[in-house]
């Protein structure tokens, strides 16, 4: 990418009542004429932010100095956009807990989900979630900010998720998203063999009649694209299954559980979309490796997360076999 541009500094310390909380800020360098306007625009801040900005505490400067939206820049001109406070989003609360963090920065966090742990609060997971413990962490450091989760993971689903620490790096790795930049894959175990070395999944998927947990492939539903890449087959107890690696091309809910059910090999463990074994106590999907451009800096960055105990007990305890 190459714009009139760079960023220069991340970050704003501030004291406020005898404790140092932190302000996100970026400071850019113009390098061409242009109204202020246009190189906020260029440089992806949404008019969404500006009005919070412009209300909620916020400020715009050129070389030290508040200015408005239609002041005229020139070449060597400093930008300074400093985001206002960050309310708690609704039912977030901070609460302290263990948190597996692969990588920090003053932009990004990237966590390892244990099993069994929510993303966000819900009302049969009001507490204890991965977000509350972010909150509480963001709260204990003096950062300013709700928790903005960008990537989510079923309960039951394990591995790498990550953060922004600021709405507005929230909106750029959005962005990257719908643009298919950022990457997402998976490991999981699916009920029995005969798996294609490759395949596509293209079905959309909407909600089941009847259920407001459940989803479906039905026509009406929203685009959905799943890569399966068979590893081996497998046989624990008599009941053969497959290990399989999946890149998601879009983010619906369930959209991996859905796919797999609709391809007639759903989950190990996924009662809730057709698993017919008990052999494991969970859905067996991990979501392995996350990767995308760093917000800030445009660097190709990749987190990697190992497979959990239970999965590689259940590999390990199970017999490998050639179709």
């Amino acid at each position: 990418m190459n714009h009139s541009w760079r960023v220069i500094c991340v970050l704003n310390v501030k004291t406020m009542k005898q404790r140092t909380d932190r302000l996100f800020q970026l400071e850019f360098e113009a390098r061409e004429e242009m109204l202020l306007r246009e190189f906020l625009s260029k440089n992806d801040i949404s008019k969404t932010t500006l009005t919070a900005i412009k209300y909620e505490g916020g400020q715009i400067l050129v070389n030290g100095e508040v200015r408005n939206v239609r002041h005229s820049l020139q070449p060597g001109d400093r930008v300074t956009v400093q985001f206002p406070p960050e309310q708690l989003s609704e039912g977030l609360k901070p609460e302290y807990g263990k948190l597996s963090i692969l990588y920090e920065d003053e932009t990004i966090l990237l966590l390892d989900k244990p099993a069994g742990q929510s993303t966000i609060p819900s009302r049969n997971h009001p507490t204890g979630t991965l977000a509350n413990f972010v909150c509480g962490k963001f709260e204990s450091e003096g950062i300013l900010s709700t928790a903005h989760m960008v990537t989510r993971l079923d309960t039951d689903t394990s591995g790498v998720i990550c953060a922004a620490k600021n709405r507005h790096i929230h909106h750029l790795l959005g962005k990257q998203m719908n643009q298919q930049l950022f990457h997402r894959s998976y490991t999981a175990f699916a009920e029995g063999a005969g798996f294609p070395a490759w395949m596509t999944i293209e079905q959309p998927i909407g909600r089941k009649e009847g259920s407001i947990i459940e989803r479906t492939v039905r026509q009406d539903g929203q685009y959905a694209k799943t890569d399966v890449k068979f590893l081996g087959n497998y046989v624990r107890e008599s009941f053969p299954f497959s290990a399989v690696e999946l890149t998601l091309h879009t983010g619906r809910t369930h959209q991996i559980r859905v796919h797999l059910q609709w391809a007639g090999h759903p989950l190990v463990g996924d009662n809730l979309y057709g698993a017919v074994n008990h052999l494991f106590p969970r859905q067996a999907l991990h979501c392995s490796s996350i990767s995308f451009l760093h917000p800030l800096t445009n660097e190709r960055m990749k987190f990697d997360s190992a497979l959990p105990e239970d999965m590689q007990h259940f590999l390990q305890s199970s017999e490998s076999i050639q179709l």
